[in-house]
Parts: structure tokens; C-alpha cells; sequence
């Protein structure tokens, strides 16, 4: 049996679920978690740098980093491909609030 994921910290639920591409036909759908967009959003948004944004998550930098990967691998092949990307569930907590936890496929 694996061992459970570390809750990840995020500082607001998105407010935005989903991009669709205008003008063309969707191929397809693309999931992307809560906690995958907070690594974008600190890093490429926020201008932070992965030892700080790793922090501010509560996960090791080396986590951070396959976080962050992950989630620019899926916005280039929503992109690249058309697909609609929809960002929800995850295993996160709101940072500030560590006794309202959010499990995987909840929003």
C-alpha cells in the first residue's frame, strides 16, 4: 500500500475551474489540481523562487518541483493540443485554516 501524500498548503481555493479554447473545437478535458495551479501561481505569477514557494507550500523543494513540473506539462499539452483544462481536487488545506481539509476529487 503507498504511502499517503503530505497535504500541500494553498492560499485560496481558484477562482476560476476551467479555460476552454475559443474558436475551436474542444479535443478533449484536462485535470489539473488545486495544488499543481498554487505551483504555477507562486512561481510563474508570484515571481518566487522554488525554495521559498516550497516553503510557503509546506513541502520539500524536490516535491515543489515535481508539483511544478507536473502542472506546466499539462497547461503546454492543454495548449498544444486544445483540450479544456479544469483545475479541482487534490489533497491540500487552505493555508491558515489546518482543521478544514480538502480531499482528492472534492471542491
Amino acid at each position: 500500500m503507498p504511502r499517503p501524500k503530505k497535504t500541500r498548503f494553498v492560499s485560496a481555493y481558484p477562482t476560476v475551474a476551467a479555460f476552454v479554447p475559443q474558436g475551436m473545437p474542444v479535443t478533449g478535458e484536462i485535470s489539473m489540481s488545486v495544488e499543481e495551479l498554487e505551483a504555477i501561481r507562486l512561481t510563474d505569477f508570484e515571481n518566487l523562487d522554488q525554495e521559498t514557494a516550497a516553503a510557503l507550500m509546506e513541502v520539500s523543494r524536490h516535491t515543489f518541483g515535481r508539483i511544478l513540473g507536473s502542472a506546466r506539462a499539462l497547461v503546454a499539452e492543454a495548449l498544444v493540443t486544445g483540450k479544456a483544462l479544469k483545475i479541482g481536487g487534490g489533497v491540500y488545506e487552505l493555508r491558515g485554516m489546518r482543521r478544514r481539509r480538502r480531499q482528492r476529487g472534492r471542491p
